[in-house]
């Protein structure tokens, strides 16, 4: 079982969910690891039972470049978690894989959700967030929950060349 700690949230993954418990054992690593369908050749995220294209139940496990693009974000402003309420406003973003985009379809990418962080791994001030937007580049970082149990998160790509982001209206 991986059991920690993040931001006062206490977090289980128990040995039955075996897909989960080797992503995230993966990512202690450093290795961002997807489950790629041997039927549908396709990369897949979440970790599943089961290909959602062929319902085929053979895999593997295959190293991706954490790089891509936000595709939506949510900015919250109100932290529920009492560890998150010092720390608002944060994004939590939805981000498209370079990785197998417009695969199945034209419209579909792999999109892998996560809080925007700094270099450090704590979540990303307001004034970084306020840079952030649909299209903005981000990069893939770790946030180590214990030993053997990290949590995939985004920051921006200082490497990358960065489109004008769109964001919504800000006050």
């Amino acid at each position: 079982m991986l059991q920690g700690e993040y931001l006062g949230m206490n977090l289980t993954v128990h040995d039955v969910d075996k897909e989960n418990h080797a992503f995230f054992e993966y990512c202690a690593k450093g290795d961002f690891r997807l489950q790629k369908g041997k039927e549908s050749g396709l990369l897949r995220y979440p970790p599943t039972t089961a290909c959602p294209w062929t319902g085929d139940r053979d895999y593997e496990w295959v190293s991706v470049e954490g790089k891509g693009s936000v595709h939506s974000y949510a900015e919250v402003h109100h932290g529920i978690q009492p560890a998150f309420k010092a720390r608002t406003p944060y994004l939590i973003l939805l981000v498209d894989l370079d990785t197998q985009k417009g695969k199945p379809s034209e419209d579909e990418a792999l999109r892998v959700a996560g809080n925007l962080v700094s270099e450090d791994g704590e979540l990303a001030p307001p004034e970084v967030v306020k840079q952030v937007g649909i299209g903005t580049r981000v990069r893939m970082v770790f946030s180590q929950v214990s030993e053997g149990f990290a949590i995939p998160q985004w920051m921006i790509d200082e490497r990358a060349d960065q489109p004008a982001p769109w964001r919504f209206p800000q006050e």
